[in-house]
C-alpha cells in the first residue's frame, strides 16, 4: 500500500470508483484549481484484489495459469482503490447591525450586498459557498436565503478541526 499524489493516468480508476459509488453527483473538475489536495491510496495487485493479480478474470486466470504455471509469482501492477480530494469551499459570515434603519431597509442592504458577494465569489473561481446559520435564526433566515437560490444541503454536513 502506498499513499501519493493524485496524476491525470488516475483519472479513469477514480471514474469508476465515482460510477460504482452511485451517490448521484457528477465527478468533479480535478483540473480545477479549487482542489488544493488530492491523494491516492494505490495497492499492490494482491492487497487490491484479494490475492488475484490485476486484471485476472476468472477465465484469464486460466488461461495465465496455462501459459505460466507459477501465476503467483507474476509481478502484478499497483491500482488506485481509494482517493481523498479537498477543495476549496467558502463559509459565509454576515455581520450586521440590528439597529441601522427599518427591517426592510436592512433587507435591501443585504440583497445588495449578497449580489455583490456572489459576483465577487464567482471572479475568484469559486464554485459554492457554505452558511451556517444558528438555531435561533435558521428557519426564518433560512427561507429568506431560499428564495435567494440556497439550498439547504441534504447531506449531513461534518467538520474537522485542522491543529
Amino acid at each position: 500500500m502506498r499513499i501519493r499524489e493524485y496524476t491525470p493516468g488516475d483519472l479513469d480508476a477514480l471514474r469508476r470508483m465515482h460510477a460504482t459509488q452511485g451517490f448521484g453527483y457528477p465527478l468533479p473538475d480535478l483540473d480545477s484549481p479549487m482542489f488544493v489536495s488530492k491523494l491516492v491510496l494505490e495497492e499492490d495487485g494482491e492487497d487490491a484484489d484479494g490475492g488475484s493479480p490485476r486484471g485476472f478474470t476468472p477465465r484469464g486466470r486460466e488461461e495465465a495459469d496455462r501459459s505460466f504455471p507459477f501465476t503467483e509469482n507474476v509481478l502484478c501492477e499497483p491500482r488506485v482503490t481509494m482517493a481523498v480530494l479537498l477543495r476549496l469551499t467558502a463559509e459565509t459570515y454576515l455581520l450586521h447591525d440590528p439597529g441601522a434603519g427599518t427591517p426592510r431597509q436592512r433587507w435591501q442592504r443585504f440583497l445588495a450586498l449578497h449580489e455583490a458577494a456572489r459576483r465577487d465569489a464567482a471572479a475568484r473561481g469559486l464554485d459554492d459557498v457554505q452558511a451556517f446559520l444558528p438555531p435561533r435564526i435558521a428557519r426564518a433566515f433560512g427561507r429568506r436565503l431560499a428564495r435567494l437560490g440556497w439550498t439547504r444541503d441534504p447531506w449531513p454536513c461534518f467538520s474537522r478541526r485542522i491543529p
